[in-house]
Order: C-alpha cells, then structure tokens, then sequence
C-alpha cells in the first residue's frame, strides 16, 4: 500500500496494492498492522455504507466531542472527497483537501477526528464504504455548510442534492462549538 501525506497534518491518502485480472479485482480495504506503522491509528469500531445518486452532496459533518476518525472510499462509482480542518487553534484551520475516489482507483482518505468531511458524487450512482472511531452521536454532531465561503472548498459541481440537514447547515463562524487540538 502507498500512505501519500497531504497538506492537512494527520490527514492521508492511502492506495491499497490493487490485483486485478479477468476475473475481476481484489484489494485488502484494512489491514490494522500496516495502517498503525504508516501513523493512522486509530480504532475503528463501525462501518458504513451509503449510496447515493449523482449529484448529491453529503456534508459537511463531524461530531464533537465525541469525535470520529474516518477511512473512506468507494466501492463502486465516483466521488469528490473532502477534509476540512475545522480546529481553530490548529495551524492549517479552514484549511481542506479533496480528493477523487473511485471504485476503479480503490483510493482512501484518512480523515482524523477535529476534521469535518463531505463528499459529491459525480458518478450515476455511488457506493461509499467508511469505517469510524466513534459511534454515531446525534447531540455531538456538527454540520457546517457545503458552500460556506470562508472554507472556498472548489467543489466540482455547482448545485447539488442536499439533505434537510445539510440546506439548514450555518458557516463555520456560526458554530457553536469547535473541536480544539
């Protein structure tokens, strides 16, 4: 596997050694050992699994403070795939990194807790795969809107499907609370 880092501390890109031949493609999504010695280490606790139809954009979303470290990617389909470091005392605060995931390019994002995530699909149809740290908990989470200008995430598409929650979703100076470092 090849763990590239990105401009965001703590956030990677992970592309599993992919074998494929006439039957088809196989690929270890996680392996524990090599993700700790490539320095993600978190625990995961559950996995999850949305489809989604094109166009639709989901985020962006965190909890705090029961926070979650995320491995996403995509079994089938095309997504853009963004982090957003929402840790105001943090260096790279506002800060973001997107990324294309496919099925066909069997990439990963590490998303490390502190960092909001959202992805559009660009595809028909997605299959999205993620594994958290954390349980799902409704009274910590967070949502911060897709298009909010102090972020100027370039999202590749201009007006996408969105969640009741994610059209109400406020600017990341509206939030009322913030994951600190």
């Amino acid at each position: 596997m090849k763990v590239s880092s990105t401009k965001l501390s703590g956030v990677f890109v992970v592309e599993p050694r992919v074998h494929q031949d006439g039957r088809g493609v196989f690929f270890e999504s996680y392996q524990e050992d090599r993700y700790r010695e490539a320095g993600m280490t978190a625990r995961f606790v559950q996995d999850n699994v949305s489809r989604s139809v094109g166009g639709t954009l989901r985020g962006l979303h965190l909890q705090y403070p029961d926070d979650q470290t995320k491995l996403v990617y995509v079994l089938h389909g095309e997504v853009f795939d963004v982090a957003v470091d929402v840790r105001p005392n943090s260096p790279t605060f506002r800060g973001w990194h997107g990324e294309l995931l496919t099925g066909e390019n069997a990439r990963q994002l590490y998303i490390p807790a502190g960092f909001a995530h959202g992805f559009c699909v660009l595809s028909e149809s997605a299959l999205f795969a993620y594994k958290v740290s954390a349980l799902y908990s409704p009274e910590s989470e967070i949502t911060i809107a897709w298009n909010d200008p102090e972020i100027g995430i370039e999202w590749p598409i201009d007006s996408p499907t969105l969640s009741a929650r994610d059209q109400q979703a406020k600017g990341l100076a509206d939030q009322a609370r913030l994951p600190t470092l």
